[in-house]
């Protein structure tokens, strides 16, 4: 296994994409997600609080209420294009594992701030050396990382210009919740 963190949350033009960069650096794994978890992996990622446990912190407090420790989240498959994860738990000494989508594991790994791993085969079927990939277009613009929120409103802007408004409402909300999460209301 090979330990990763979250290096960026970001839309691409199939939606969102979490990248998990080998601790090492040399190689970088993107899943793309729904936008439900990639704000939940945002929000745990930025510490913000809703006024009301959202999904993923709703288990993060019945996991500690019943004791039961996270120790680690493993991206541990890969077949016919669909990632697999898997949660490693422990509870009274007993450990088990719990299978799981990889945006839920992460978006559980960032509230338990606890280690992320991915599958040697898995990150030789689909990771990428984005450093090396950089290299090789050397001319190119180097792109700026985008926090959550400017990458919402980038979306809510091209949902506009496309006259998507049913996105453009959804995204508007998104983003004021995003913001008043921020706020801590």
């Amino acid at each position: 296994m090979i330990p990763v963190k979250v290096d960026q949350l970001v839309l691409s033009n199939v939606g969102f994409v979490v990248l998990l960069k080998s601790n090492d650096g040399s190689r970088t794994l993107p899943i793309v997600i729904g936008a439900a978890e990639a704000h939940a992996i945002a929000f745990g990622l930025n510490e913000a609080k809703s006024p009301r446990p959202l999904t993923h912190d709703l288990l993060k407090n019945v996991l500690d209420f019943l004791e039961c420790r996270l120790l680690r989240v493993e991206v541990c498959d890969l077949r016919d294009g669909t990632f697999y994860g898997r949660l490693v738990l422990e509870r009274d000494s007993a450990r088990m594992q719990m299978d799981c989508r990889p945006s839920d594991a992460i978006a559980l790994a960032v509230r338990f701030v606890c280690p992320i791993y991915v599958a040697e085969d898995v990150m030789k079927q689909a990771g990428r050396d984005l450093e090396e990939e950089g290299k090789a277009g050397k001319g190119a613009k180097t792109k700026k990382k985008l926090s959550p929120l400017e990458t919402l409103n980038r979306e809510l802007a091209r949902a506009i210009k496309e006259e998507r408004y049913e996105d453009a409402a959804r995204l508007r909300d998104d983003i004021t919740h995003l913001k008043n999460m921020e706020k801590g209301n």
